[in-house]
């Protein structure tokens, strides 16, 4: 926090969002009032840069329809319908029904369901906020599967985490393959290292069933078929041994399993795999040419790429290219998937508060396990009826009358409108929070800029409350957020070494502790044996989409990330929903054509789970039998009353029971309404 000019405060925050790159920002304050915004240009990441999304969030922080007092519902379930009430009465209302469910069905019918609207430490969901004060009452644990599950259990399947390239060190690569990631749009502040990249003579390529964005700017772009991704990886590894550009020291110092996995590669040669994958077996040649003879070669991988039946094969099989190449060696080389896996933090949740094991709760199978052993679900921090598969099913449930639910919220979501009480949060300039970015190697601090507005209270304060209100006496309850920040740094882990609460405040985000260039795996993996463990598991899963020809439904649909929405936040804002230009569908000539469908049509998305109406985007920008409709918009801002979410299964992925948004057969056609 510094003074500046005509007496402004400029206080240094960090954005709260599920994007890789964890931004740095600069709030300027004036009387109390927060007056603007801008990235931290002091920031090697951010580098004075927000998205479009982040840099209309003051206007949202100061939105007419943001929630200020705590609600009780007076209408049906659905209806949105509420009073508003004091903090004593919610917290009366909410003991008394808490209590009662754990004296009569258990603690276990308590379902804390938690999302990614905050990667917090100490508000947010990484650092489990909340699960002291659940872990006392015995609720059950939310297992929070929906954004990066399957890539992050293959990815330690090979090489022991999840963890990889630094990003920055894509300024060093000279073959960078965007795979499944759309750069621009979801962790645009990357760019300015490819920029740096290609201006010492680095080739782009864009790897995606969409020509996003990315793919435009990109030297090359390759429309694979979707969640065929592995195959391809083995395609070009194919042709590498073909040119006996394999690192055999490397292979021979760092691996394990090796001969079983290079007799895997040889059974997918070009013309195999351009089958599996759609695209011409010269193209794949042609770039498992340029993978073989040039170097580095950096692979940018994020989660979209995992979001089906064969996503944790996926990542683990692509993660196997650095380690035949011996790019993982070289700074500049290897895969970036999530940073995560180097942030050391001491997450204490209290395990030991538990009496006993309890039923783990899957937040992706919302639909199938908010049965009737369920009798309160308290939703932070997560917009189920937005953002989670199952949509219909899933109103169904929250319709339940015997249902006691909980909502923490800034806005009235579709979510909202199923509470029995809504309790009003504050937004990210109006707390303390610790945050580190799953796409860099920093952490960040916010320190709040501003009081919260109305009678808002944080994600811990309101804990801190409850808790004191029921009368619980475990002191861990009561730890102030500046203490828990003590306690999250407290680790001992050599890469926080020189990281304090105290420096972090003044300087607002600090490098962890690790070299300049970063090359994890240059000696090896975190792994029982020190080596990369090839043929851990399947190297190519195919997707469910695999079997189109087979059934109803013909089409593949692909629901990547809105430019103008992360998640569904920013799913209420005027004008990002004017850029949004509504719920549309992306669908190729040639599908159009055969369904009488036009441009700028209305048509309904549909299969057995359900089905959403969007407006119809003829376009080449999907490849035939692909069509797209983004993620992020509310059902109840949407014609039809459903989104793209009401047409994805609840089912996992081949690891850690990921989500399969891209994986999902559907029909389209004209729309009735």
């Amino acid at each position: 926090m510094s003074l500046g000019d005509m007496g402004e405060l400029r206080v240094l925050g960090a954005c709260p969002l599920d994007c890789p790159d964890t931004c740095s920002w600069v709030v300027t304050v004036r009387d109390g009032e927060a007056l603007g915004m801008r990235g931290n240009p002091d920031q090697p990441y951010t580098r004075g840069a927000l998205c479009v999304k982040v840099n209309r969030y003051l206007e949202q922080v100061k939105s007419p329809d943001r929630i200020l007092y705590p609600l009780r519902r007076t209408g049906p379930k659905g209806s949105g319908e509420f009073e508003r009430i004091t903090w004593d009465e919610a917290l009366e209302e909410i003991s008394v029904r808490l209590r009662r469910i754990v004296d009569e069905h258990g603690g276990e019918a308590i379902w804390p369901y938690q999302g990614t609207g905050t990667l917090g430490y100490i508000q947010g969901v990484e650092g489990e906020a909340g699960r002291r004060f659940w872990n006392v009452l015995g609720a059950s644990r939310h297992v929070a599967n929906i954004c990066s599950a399957a890539g992050n259990a293959g990815l330690t399947e090979i090489n022991g985490t999840p963890g990889g390239m630094d990003p920055e060190t894509f300024a060093l690569s000279k073959l960078i393959l965007l795979w499944g990631t759309n750069t621009l749009t979801s962790g645009h502040h990357l760019w300015k290292f490819i920029q740096d990249a290609r201006a010492d003579g680095a080739h782009v390529v864009a790897i995606d069933p969409i020509r996003t964005r990315t793919a435009d700017q990109a030297d090359e772009y390759l429309p694979i078929r979707p969640g065929t991704d592995a195959a391809l990886a083995l395609g070009l590894l194919n042709v590498v041994l073909a040119e006996g550009a394999e690192d055999r020291d490397y292979l021979a110092r760092h691996t394990e399993g090796w001969e079983g996995f290079r007799e895997e590669i040889l059974r997918h040669p070009p013309e195999v795999v351009a089958e599996i994958t759609g695209l011409p077996e010269s193209d794949i040649r042609a770039l498992g040419l340029r993978l073989a003879h040039t170097r580095p070669t950096g692979i940018r991988a994020t989660m979209g790429i995992q979001r089906h039946a064969g996503g944790g094969a996926a990542l683990r099989t692509i993660a196997a290219i650095p380690a035949v190449t011996g790019d993982w060696r070289r700074p500049g080389g290897g895969v970036a998937y999530s940073t995560s896996g180097y942030i050391h933090l001491n997450i204490d949740t209290r395990d030991d508060l538990l009496a006993r094991p309890v039923r783990r709760r899957t937040m992706t199978r919302l639909a199938d396990e908010l049965d009737e052993s369920v009798k309160c679900l308290w939703v932070y921090g997560a917009n189920p009826m937005a953002s989670t598969s199952d949509q219909n099913r899933i109103r169904e449930r929250l319709l339940r009358e015997d249902l006691f639910t909980v909502v923490m919220e800034h806005f009235p979501t579709d979510t909202v409108d199923y509470a029995d009480i809504v309790l009003p949060a504050t937004m990210q300039i109006e707390h303390t929070d610790l945050h580190a970015g799953y796409g860099h190697m920093y952490l960040m601090w916010n320190e709040p800029a501003v009081p919260p507005p109305g009678e808002c209270l944080s994600t811990m304060e309101t804990f801190r409350r409850l808790a004191r209100h029921m009368g619980l006496t475990e002191p861990s309850l009561y730890d102030s957020d500046l203490e828990l920040a003590e306690q999250l740094l407290s680790s001992g882990h050599p890469s926080l070494a020189g990281i304090t609460v105290d420096r972090l405040r003044k300087e607002g985000w600090v490098r962890l502790s690790v070299p300049r260039p970063f090359t994890p795996f240059a000696d090896g993996f975190p792994t029982p044996s020190g080596r990369l463990r090839f043929g851990s598991g399947p190297a190519y899963v195919p997707p469910r989409t695999a079997s189109a020809a087979e059934g109803p439904y013909p089409l593949t649909l692909v629901t990547p990330a809105s430019h103008m929405f992360l998640n569904s936040t920013f799913g209420n804002n005027p004008e990002l929903l004017r850029r949004s230009r509504g719920p549309r569908v992306l669908v190729n000539p040639a599908d159009a054509g055969s369904r009488g469908l036009v441009d700028g049509q209305r048509a309904r998305v549909f299969n057995d789970v359900g089905g959403f109406e969007a407006v119809v985007e003829i376009s080449d920008r999907v490849r035939p039998g692909v069509v797209a409709a983004t993620k992020g918009h509310w059902r109840k801002l949407s014609a039809g009353g459903s989104t793209v979410n009401a047409a994805v299964e609840a089912r996992d992925a081949d690891l850690g029971r990921g989500a399969v948004y891209h994986d999902n057969l559907v029909e389209i056609s004209p729309s009735a309404s």
